[in-house]
């Protein structure tokens, strides 16, 4: 892991919000630190993760931005769990501190493994939690929530004709089909790192939903099979954990939901 001098600025950055004030149900509530992991470089963006919470998540300009934007995309995400379900394991939080936990800096590297800018691989983040085996809890909170994504990324797509799915867009690699070709195939992808994937990507069927559908039994049947396992595998110079599988399924499908909404809001004309 590579640490600049901007994490010394970070680590101690802390950001404390107060939820609902007002509401006399907040008296009622509990507080929570939120550990940070921070990714810089991302996709050429600064990426904070909260570490305990997969699916919440923040970007921003610089490092700085994307920890305090964290606070906010936590409120986000607890009122996006209660949307989906009555029992919101979030609904009591009241105090929310932010704590600057890591600091992943992304390299590129070559086929030789040698750190370098014009490397064809990049290298995201392992942070020390993903080391943590995944609890019962873990994984059956996690299932809910790729249970929730799921839900709004049919209620997206399920229904457009085949000219919305398969238009093209300026200054865009994807159509929205293309788009949900790459949420399932990275999906099986990361289950692919841990030798959880099941089938070859080739196998995979041809019709775009039966593949999400097939990819995500196939991550909801291993998932629970790795509780408590405690798994670290090196692959094409990246490690990877059952930990870093959830954190980073979750996250990838619901980032590609609000990129097809984008895609469904640009103006055709």
């Amino acid at each position: 892991m590579i640490i600049t001098t901007h994490f010394k600025r970070l680590r101690a950055f802390m950001v404390k919000i107060i939820q609902e004030k007002t509401s006399p149900q907040s008296k009622k509530g509990v507080d929570m630190q939120l550990l940070v992991g921070m990714e810089n470089g991302a996709d050429g963006r600064p990426l904070a993760w909260a570490l305990d919470h997969p699916g919440c998540y923040a970007y921003g300009a610089d490092s700085a931005e994307a920890v305090v934007n964290l606070a906010p995309a936590f409120l986000a995400f607890k009122a996006w769990i209660g949307r989906h379900t009555r029992e919101n394991w979030l609904a009591d939080v009241r105090d929310v501190d932010v704590r600057l936990s890591e600091v992943w800096e992304v390299y590129n590297i070559d086929e030789n493994y040698n750190a370098t800018p014009d490397g064809s691989y990049e290298v995201n983040a392992w942070f020390r939690h993903d080391w943590k085996p995944v609890t019962r809890l873990d994984v059956r909170r996690g299932l809910q929530v790729l249970a929730f994504s799921r839900a709004d990324l049919l209620e997206l797509v399920q229904g457009l004709p085949d000219e919305i799915l398969d238009r093209t867009y300026p200054r865009e690699r994807w159509s929205i089909r293309g788009v949900m070709g790459h949420i399932a195939k990275a999906e099986w992808w990361y289950m692919d790192r841990l030798e959880q994937a099941g089938v070859a990507r080739s196998s995979l069927p041809e019709n775009i939903f039966e593949q999400l559908a097939a990819v995500r039994a196939q991550l909801e049947k291993v998932l629970p099979g790795l509780e408590g396992v405690n798994l670290v595998r090196g692959v094409d110079g990246e490690f990877w954990s059952p930990r870093k599988l959830l954190r980073r399924s979750i996250w990838h499908e619901l980032d590609h939901i609000e990129h097809i909404r984008k895609l469904l809001a640009f103006p055709t004309a």
